[in-house]
């Protein structure tokens, strides 16, 4: 039986996170994909933005527009704004030493908010990077970001009210243009 870490001992793992609007003002989530039927049962609320990690001495802004990339095939965006701090949330202690290859206690997050260009055909999350990459969504769609707190996993919750505060005025640009 191996122990599991303690959480102190374990560090943050550096990731980025992707607010893509569309020109309604919406933003683009994805529903989590299981390869096991079982795993989707462990997950309160499988909806979530993209996100991902961030390549050793890789630039967060080249990492989002990477991960976006590779997660939804969506390369059409402009830049709107960086959350103004790191955002972190904790993985639940039954996570720890398994999620994240046992490496890591949660994340720390950089979130962007992009203005998407392109058109909804353009999103692929079957098959992103016409296949290149493993597809992490099984559905996808437009949602209110004032929402997708309830949309997430529990544990990241208060991670994604953080993403809230920091785009909070970016639906609004698109709804009084």
């Amino acid at each position: 039986m191996s122990s599991i870490p303690s959480r102190e001992s374990l560090p943050y793992r550096d990731c980025v996170g992707i607010a893509v609007f569309n020109a309604e003002g919406n933003v683009f989530v994805g529903r989590r994909k299981s390869d096991d039927p079982e795993k989707s049962a462990d997950y309160d609320a499988p909806w979530q933005m993209p996100q991902g990690g961030i390549d050793a001495g890789e630039d967060p802004l080249r990492a989002a527009l990477r991960e976006l990339y590779e997660e939804t095939n969506i390369s059409s965006v402009s830049l709107l704004a960086e959350a103004p701090e790191w955002i972190y949330y904790d993985l639940p202690d039954e996570q720890l030493g398994k999620a994240l290859k046992g490496k890591y206690r949660g994340q720390r997050q950089r979130w962007f908010a992009f203005a998407f260009t392109g058109t909804d055909g353009d999103i692929d999350v079957a098959s992103p990077g016409g296949g290149k990459f493993h597809a992490e969504f099984d559905a996808w769609r437009w949602e209110r970001l004032s929402r997708t707190p309830s949309l997430i996993v529990s544990f990241k919750r208060e991670a994604y009210e953080r993403v809230v505060e920091a785009f909070i005025d970016i639906p609004q640009r698109f709804t009084h243009a």
